[in-house]
């Protein structure tokens, strides 16, 4: 391999082995500033998990459902609090159909979300 070929690779995988994600980490503040301009109405108590969480959280609500918006300032945080609902749901819920992820954010619906739900809240993970 020529020597700036193995330099260019090198660099690659240095870059992916410390983090470098393409990934959109979303934050709070602008997801609530999205959620707000769309007249998604929010506020409420937070459970446990959600005010433990790294990013903070938000409670949204929804004409027919309400949502628990968790953020982790990196995706292991996130992937941490997934796990954190995973353990502590209460045993006659549905977590799978109920707990979303999408990168960095972590989504405890209160009942099976619509699409159209799903698809207003993701746009405004900013």
């Amino acid at each position: 391999m020529k020597p700036l070929a193995a330099l260019l690779v090198a660099s690659c995988l240095l870059a992916a082995s410390c983090g470098g994600s393409s990934e959109h980490l979303a934050s709070l503040d602008k997801t609530r500033a999205c959620l707000v301009k769309h007249h998604i109405r929010l506020g409420g108590q937070l459970d446990f998990v959600a005010t433990t969480a790294t990013g903070g959280a938000v409670k949204a609500h929804f004409p027919d459902n309400d949502v628990t918006v968790v953020f982790g300032e990196t995706v292991p945080d996130a992937d941490n609090i997934n796990d954190a609902y995973v353990r502590f749901h209460a045993q006659n819920v549905g977590i799978e159909d109920v707990l979303k992820q999408q990168v960095n954010v972590v989504m405890l619906w209160r009942l099976h979300p619509s699409d159209a739900d799903i698809s207003r809240l993701t746009s405004c993970l900013k």
